[in-house]
């Protein structure tokens, strides 16, 4: 999956100081376009920005690949900070195709809002009374009632954030699945969530929204009190990430079902 030629480049950083350091350094080695103008973009920041970087690639019909380097915290997302070999890197990178998901929220008011998700898509309860949600799975009911704190949908590159700490299955990145974690479940108490096939929709609806409030979140994105929510995969608009060859995304998802 190496040997990416690449054209020119354009370069994005977070706001934090060590991105914001690294960004100088690199102007002052390379040569530079406007993400409108590049074939390529470098990354500096920590996950959040990576997704952040993603969005806007989305809403603005971008297509060119990702390569990212950490100058956050965790960077499961990103490739080792070095400021040198930057074309080098490009070139030996591995290719990783990334398909978000899409949710179609519909709220108690009527509104409807159409959503990306990198990560996942999650619905929480937005008081102290728990959700009840019904859950289906291409338009067929599969859990009449879910008593829960909430429940989400992951995709594989997000199965080790959010979806992990419910206690949801690290996906490997071609699996072709998505996991349906439940987060804190009551009632079925036994339940512990699902592997759904990624060209199938998954359908929740609130039972009382009005008594028990639920939001649906994409990502960072919230829309509250929400009364039905459908979530697929978008493979239309499925973006690429590249890496070193030595630390591929699909190597450390693996790893991370031995972490302590």
């Amino acid at each position: 999956m190496g040997g990416n030629g690449h054209g020119p480049m354009a370069l994005v950083a977070s706001n934090a100081e060590s991105a914001q350091a690294a960004e100088a350094m690199l102007r002052a080695r390379y040569d530079f376009v406007a993400p409108e103008d590049a074939e390529l973009i470098v990354a500096l920041g920590g996950d959040g920005f990576l997704l952040h970087t993603l969005h806007q690639m989305l809403r603005q019909g971008t297509i060119a690949p990702v390569f990212g380097m950490n100058r956050g915290t965790v960077g499961f997302l990103m490739n080792e900070w070095r400021i040198d070999g930057l074309a080098e890197r490009v070139a030996r990178a591995k290719r990783f195709s990334v398909a978000p998901l899409e949710m179609h929220a519909t709220c108690v008011s009527g509104t409807t809002v159409v959503h990306p998700a990198i990560n996942e898509v999650s619905l929480l309860r937005e008081t102290r009374q728990t959700a009840w949600i019904e859950v289906s799975v291409n338009g067929r009911v599969v859990l009449p009632e879910l008593i829960c704190d909430g429940v989400l949908v992951a995709t594989p590159a997000g199965s080790t954030a959010y979806n992990l700490s419910a206690n949801g299955p690290i996906l490997p990145l071609g699996s072709k699945l998505v996991a349906l974690t439940p987060i804190s479940p009551f009632r079925p108490r036994r339940w512990r969530g699902a592997l759904v096939p990624d060209d199938l929709k998954v359908g929740f609806r609130v039972l009382d929204p009005l008594k028990r409030p639920v939001s649906a979140v994409a990502d960072q994105h919230e829309v509250r009190e929400v009364a039905t929510v459908e979530v697929c995969v978008d493979r239309s608009r499925a973006l690429t990430l590249l890496f070193d060859p030595e630390h591929a995304l699909d190597e450390r998802i693996a790893m991370e079902q031995f972490a302590a």
